[in-house]
């Protein structure tokens, strides 16, 4: 089906998964203290990389916030759970198939010899690790990928292979620095997998393991209750600290043809991630439990209200009218208004973010049919992709309308889209009521922190190599 971008609807659609500032970082209080099982970002795009325009990339980021020198241990993905990337093509709020992705972890019990005993090391490596000799790595972590389909209520769950017939992948060892593995970009471009998907007629390439945080964000003087030196202003961008500039995470990035997404009849496609807990019985049987859930960046972190955080990390998006009253009648505007004495939008309920938020935006990615109001990442794979070196950070509300909230690439600086929305961008434009409703729905916006495609690579996994704990330059103090 072959929808009609609107002008008018193509900017409304720049506007908003939800209202708020920063990406989804121990944004509940449960999952805070699960940060192996904690998404951080969804990303989900039209793949840009040269010769790949009928694919799909996802992006499911988990484990935030790591310091690149966080040994010895590093940041293994939870063993006992399983993390999954549900797809909904059919408007219903439930994934018409899920691709899950389990982990496993082998410590080999590398020791060394110590006045004739031996003594195992307490490392996960006793020496240098290269794609061709992992002798003296101590830890490593495998993985599988598998398809899971839904008939009648019960759930069909099918490994995936690579070219050789394999099950089983390996994840690159974390950077642990260089003298432990030497050229590190180098080395982790070797667990490219290619993998075969039933039903497709091209293989997906799948890429797990760490990268440089992709998201950017004043993160600090957000939460200190939107301490911005300058809040308003495209001339402040690039004034103000990014705080995960530099922290790493581990990325599962999952290209698969856009065919394979879509019911065949309708471009647009629903995502988002959830990740469970695994906990073993009494009699050995292992009991599952959602522990997080994310499409749209920042939902939990500052949209849901504080009493039904864990609630909304453990549902389903089918059920998302119990949560309607935090997009309806949004806290954050409110407390942007009382903190800078910026008026917010004035018309409730605020049906502009229910149109992106819940629903998709007619005109550009509202599924063809929807049977219940339910926050997704919804991408329209009919959409034109715009190449790299030409994205528009602000995604739609740009003019780009490949960029966020259809879908959502790296370079798209979801939290200034989202910061204009909330204060009434939409309304300013005479969607929704009018601009009456908006009296501050022109301002530019902007945390401080910058961010555009440039910042990324042109192909995949298009997220940076991880940051590098060892060498570091010697700190001023220790020069003579």
């Amino acid at each position: 089906m072959k929808r009609k971008l609107l002008a008018a609807t193509a900017i409304a659609v720049s506007a908003v998964a939800a209202p708020a500032f920063a990406s989804s970082h121990r944004e509940a209080p449960m999952i805070a203290g699960m940060p192996r099982l904690d998404a951080s970002d969804f990303y989900m795009f039209r793949s840009y990389e040269s010769g790949r325009q009928d694919y799909v990339t996802m992006i499911a980021d988990y484990v935030p916030l790591q310091d690149p020198a966080g040994g010895p241990n590093f940041f293994n993905l939870d063993h006992t759970g399983y993390y999954d990337i549900n797809i909904d093509n059919t408007g219903s709020g439930k994934p018409s198939f899920t691709y899950r992705f389990r982990f496993s972890t082998l410590t080999r019990g590398l020791a060394v010899n110590v006045g004739g005993k031996s003594i195992p090391i307490p490392l996960i490596n006793a020496g240098q690790i290269t794609t061709t000799n992992r002798a003296l790595q101590n830890v490593v972590e495998t993985y599988t990928v598998s398809l899971v389909t839904y008939a009648n209520g019960v759930a069909k769950e099918q490994l995936l292979a690579d070219g050789s017939g394999s099950t089983s992948f390996l994840k690159p060892v974390d950077d642990i620095g260089d003298k432990s593995v030497p050229n590190y970009a180098a080395y982790a471009a070797h667990y490219t997998y290619a993998i075969t998907i039933p039903g497709c007629s091209a293989k997906g390439r799948l890429f797990i393991g760490q990268r440089k945080d992709p998201f950017v964000v004043n993160l600090g003087e957000t939460f200190d209750l939107v301490n911005y030196a300058n809040p308003v202003g495209e001339q402040y961008n690039a004034s103000a600290m990014d705080d995960l500039a530099q922290k790493n995470v581990t990325s599962i990035v999952w290209e698969t043809p856009a065919a394979c997404l879509t019911n065949g009849s309708d471009p647009v496609v629903g995502a988002y991630t959830t990740s469970s807990m695994g906990v073993k019985g009494a009699g050995g049987a292992t009991t599952y439990t959602q522990v997080s859930r994310l499409a749209n960046p920042l939902v939990n972190e500052l949209v849901i209200g504080l009493p039904d955080k864990d609630k909304f990390n453990g549902s389903v998006p089918a059920d998302d009218a119990q949560f309607g009253k935090y997009v309806t009648n949004p806290s954050v505007p409110a407390l942007i208004q009382s903190l800078f004495n910026t008026p917010a939008p004035t018309q409730f309920p605020r049906q502009d973010l229910v149109a992106v938020f819940l629903t998709g935006v007619t005109g550009l990615n509202a599924p063809a049919s929807l049977s219940k109001p339910s926050e997704e990442m919804r991408l329209n794979t009919s959409v034109p992709i715009t190449k790299y070196g030409s994205q528009n950070r602000l995604g739609v509300i740009g003019g780009d309308n490949a960029g966020y909230p259809n879908g959502r690439r790296p370079g798209d600086d979801v939290v200034d889209i989202t910061l204009r929305v909330a204060m009434g961008k939409l309304y300013s434009l005479g969607l929704y009521g009018g601009a009456s409703n908006a009296p501050s729905g022109n301002l530019e916006f902007t945390d401080g922190a910058y961010t555009d495609d440039t910042h990324y690579l042109t192909a995949f996994p298009y997220v940076m190599p991880p940051l590098s704990p060892s060498p570091q330059p010697a700190h001023p103090s220790a020069t003579p």
